[in-house]
């Protein structure tokens, strides 16, 4: 297969993954409004949809890695060796196709930037949402605990008595 058509396939394949990541990324927009207004069924679904990308993700990968390949046995370089960078490095003699190849290149790398910043907002959110579950039992728990009653034994210690959450003892 020519170095032409090879690049093309490669090309397509970034652009296609470049637009996955474009998703997550819009997806990860969304996880900030539903962490924030606890919407779990939100959640589940923008999870759910997240995976459906990545499965996707995942095929383009298996279809880059082929092409990787199949260029690295045209060039004679090892398949090892070969990444994206180091190709745009092998194209000195074809500048039109190391210029498409750059640009591509670069478009993922800022769409997995942002997507990365996204997700480290996000992971801070569900963070204190967890601290702030946290508090709520801890606060839930100890209003459900009987307060200590002002009892002291001989030693002027507190006994530590817990007044009975029946209510009164009242004698009849």
């Amino acid at each position: 297969m020519p170095v032409a058509s090879l690049m093309d396939n490669l090309i397509e394949v970034l652009e296609e993954e470049n637009v996955q990541y474009e998703k997550l990324v819009d997806l990860a927009k969304q996880k900030k409004q539903a962490i924030i207004g606890a919407d779990i069924a939100g959640l589940e679904k923008i999870t759910e949809q997240e995976q459906e990308i990545s499965s996707l993700l995942r095929n383009l990968d298996i279809r880059r890695d082929v092409v990787l390949k199949d260029m690295g046995d045209v060039l004679g370089k090892d398949f090892e060796e070969m990444t994206v960078t180091r190709l745009i490095g092998y194209l000195e003699q074809q500048p039109a196709e190391q210029e498409r190849l750059s640009e591509v290149r670069a478009k993922i790398m800022t769409t997995g930037n942002e997507m990365r910043e996204w997700n480290r907002r996000n992971e801070a959110l569900l963070n204190q949402a967890l601290e702030m579950v946290e508090f709520d039992l801890t606060l839930f728990r100890s209003m459900r605990q009987a307060p200590e009653t002002a009892n002291y034994n001989k030693d002027a210690y507190n006994t530590g008595d817990l007044l009975g959450s029946s209510g009164f003892d009242a004698k009849q």
